[in-house]
Parts: structure tokens; sequence; C-alpha cells
């Protein structure tokens, strides 16, 4: 059947409808967090306390994945009258948690070879706000294995599995679908990176092929949880493996340098 030139103009304005809802909603997902992180630090410092790294962290987690993501993702389900079980909630069967350890393995795997060609290429990566904690005080990333199960995993699945993959899907197929969830998820981790724009774009690029995963295991289940624990465990593992390679650093095992490169690179 040969669609009409008007059919198809329909179609290409209800896509770009979407990718704009996508973006918009990722966009006040990140500005609220990250308004509401920093509002929360000029607090403590008003009230006279020197928050320490591991304070700003918990406030950065808090406003941005907890209060921020997840306050954007029930505000549009509310204004679509959707309820939160519409984003695919509910308990894992046996095929779910298999789709969970091989989203995992696939996901560490991509993010280890990235950070494999980039120590071999000698490309710069951007760094982020968890990096710069953790130069200044290593135990933040033993609190980060806990919290990417509860905040981490959860919050940023809600919002851009959940809210900004699920619209998309609503007129884009499954593949361009999953691409540019990840696209975007990727994306706008580049206003939370230090460095050029040659290292940030570096990052970028690692995380798009993880975020694929997260994207493609949420597609196949159709539950939120997958991608979620898929995500938790895959940051959990990262941040596990950031405070092992700083702590040989510091005794001496690993040269520093490529342990600052190799942090940069995964997390």
């Amino acid at each position: 059947m040969v669609q009409s030139p008007r059919s198809l103009d329909d179609g290409s304005a209800a896509r770009l409808r979407a990718l704009l809802v996508a973006l918009v909603v990722a966009a006040l997902g990140l500005g609220a967090g990250f308004v509401l992180a920093f509002g929360l630090s000029l607090l403590l410092v008003g009230a006279g306390l020197d928050p320490s790294p591991f304070v700003l962290l918990v406030v950065s987690l808090v406003s941005i994945q907890g209060v921020a993501f997840g306050g954007v993702a029930l505000v549009y389900l509310r204004l679509r009258d959707r309820p939160i079980t519409s984003v695919g909630l509910r308990l894992p069967s046996l095929r779910d948690l298999l789709f969970v350890v091989g989203g995992y393995a696939a996901a560490l795997v991509a993010a280890i070879s990235g950070a494999i060609v980039i120590s071999i290429t000698g490309a710069p990566a951007g760094e982020n706000q968890v990096a710069e904690f953790a130069s200044s005080d290593p135990s933040v990333l033993l609190w980060l294995v806990p919290a990417s199960f509860l905040l981490i995993g959860p919050g940023e699945e809600l919002l851009f599995r959940g809210i900004v993959q699920g619209r998309l899907r609503e007129t884009f197929d499954r593949v361009p679908g999953v691409v540019l969830a990840s696209a975007l998820f990727a994306a706008i981790h580049y206003v939370a990176l230090t460095g050029g724009a040659g290292g940030r774009l570096v990052t970028i690029t690692i995380l798009f092929f993880p975020a694929l995963v997260f994207g493609a295991v949420y597609e196949l289940s159709d539950n939120l949880v997958v991608p979620a624990l898929v995500h938790g465990a895959y940051n959990a593992t990262l941040f596990a493996l950031a405070y092992a390679a700083i702590r040989l650093s510091e005794s001496g095992a690993v040269p520093e340098g490529e342990t600052t490169q190799a942090i940069a690179a995964l997390l």
C-alpha cells in the first residue's frame, strides 16, 4: 500500500514531536537536578557548614537522580494521565533475570573495551564529578556501590528508558527508538564532564554503548526493573574497580597516571 504525501508528513511531524518532547523531558530533569543540588549546597555553606566530598555527592545524587529525575517523570505521567505502572514496573521473572545477567555482562564488556581503546590510543577522556570527589576522598566510591542500586539505576532508567525511550517508541520503530534514547542519555552527560570538548566526546561515545544495552533489555523485557538492575550493577562494578585502582596506585602497584585515565574512562 502506497502512503499519501499527507500521511508521510503526519508521520514525520509525529516523530519530530516525539523527539522534541524527549529532549525537553531530559533537559528538564537534568536542569532541575542541577538547580536543586546547587541550591542545597549554597544552603549548607550559608548555614556555616563546610560540606565534605561525601556530603556534596549525597546532595547531588538525591537532587538529580532522586528528586529531579523521579519528579519530572512523575509529572510527565500525570500530565498524560498515565499510572507509574505504564512504564513497566513489576517483579522480574526468571526470563527477566536472565536479561539482567546478560545485560550486565554486555554493558561491562562495552565499557571496559572502550577504556582499553582509550588506553591504547592515548585519547583524552573527560572526567565527571565522581572522579573529582574520588581524587580527594576515595571512600565515596564505596558509598556509591549501594547508591547505584538505590538511586542511580532506578532514577536514570525511570527518566531515560521509562519516559524518554517510551515516548520515542510511540512513533519510532524499535531500533531507532533505542538508539535515539541511548544517544540522548549519553549526550546529557556532556555538561557534567570536565576537560576539553574532545575528551568529553570520547567519554560520551563510551557511555553510548552501555546505554544501548540498557535500552535493549528494556525493549526486550518491557520491565523497567530489568534495566534499573543492569544499570545499578554496572555502575556498582565500575565504582568498585575505580576504588581498587586508586588504592593500588597509592601502594605503587599501578602508575598514578594510568589509574587517573582508567577512572576518567570508566566512571
